[in-house]
């Protein structure tokens, strides 16, 4: 029988139980250097990406955001990260990447208060928001990026009719996530009629399972400091750790995780 976790097929309620797991999560983890909410990434042989010393200890979750968002040059660049998390990815692509503005926005209201307090960097600013109502004028922003967030909403199709919204025309939609084999189908039709034209996708279950691996030891810790006993086992999948259902599921093909690269004709 295919794993489906109740979070990711819930329907209706998926959005209001997100809504308060990663106020949650945020909070719990008050005190440690939390800045990737999302799984990692890694090639075989390793790329060898260059880190300043600050963000090597992140660095699997660096590289899915380098994956994802550097399909497309940013430089000089309006981009909206919509569900940017604890704004790692935010932070480096800002940092690195060199966009004109760069906005994150995310659900989470304790989210976006820890961004602003620990992200500090020019041209990057952080506001809360729904991605099915996005907070923006039509034609606002060269590429949207989104990572690992999607299975969250509960109607995905007006989400990606939002991105087309934002975007200016010959904009990017720079997007990476994973659905379970029964959702996969309405996860391709979705992405067919939404007003955007494909450029290329990829599946990456390999890359994401060699990162899983990198980032296990440290995910453990952290959910056994953090969580009680009884949400453990959520966790485990939440962080994506070595032998969890999530990690058993991808390394078996009952997930598919791909990114992908689209424009706005």
């Amino acid at each position: 029988m295919p794993l489906i976790d109740p979070l990711f097929s819930i329907g209706f309620l998926r959005k209001a139980i997100w809504k308060l797991w990663y106020p949650f999560l945020t909070r719990r983890l008050q005190g440690e250097e939390v800045l990737f909410l999302n799984y990692a990434f890694e090639t075989e042989p390793p790329a060898g990406l260059p880190l300043d010393p600050a963000d090597e200890p992140n660095r699997a979750c660096i590289q899915l955001y380098h994956h994802v968002a550097t399909q497309v040059a940013l430089r000089g660049r309006h981009v909206l990260e919509v569900s940017c998390g604890h704004g790692g990815g935010a932070s480096w692509l800002t940092r690195t990447q060199q966009p004109a503005r760069y906005t994150g926005l995310d659900l989470n209201p304790r989210g976006v208060a820890f961004c602003r307090q620990r992200h500090q960097v020019a041209g990057l600013d952080f506001v809360q928001g729904d991605a099915e109502h996005l907070p923006f004028p039509a034609g606002t922003f060269d590429a949207v990026l989104n990572v690992e967030a999607s299975h969250c909403y509960p109607d995905f199709p007006r989400f990606l009719a939002e991105v087309a919204r934002v975007l200016k025309p010959g904009g990017h939609f720079l997007y990476a996530d994973f659905r379970f084999d029964v959702g996969i189908a309405d996860w391709e039709q979705a992405l067919a009629a939404a007003p955007l034209r494909l450029r290329h996708s990829r599946v990456i279950n390999a890359e994401v399972l060699r990162g899983m691996d990198q980032n296990s030891e440290r995910s453990q810790g952290l959910l056994v400091r953090h969580l009680p006993k009884f949400m453990q086992s959520l966790g485990r999948d939440f962080a994506g750790i070595k032998g969890s259902r999530i990690y058993a599921a991808l390394r078996e093909n009952r997930v598919s995780y791909r990114s992908y690269c689209f424009v706005k004709p």
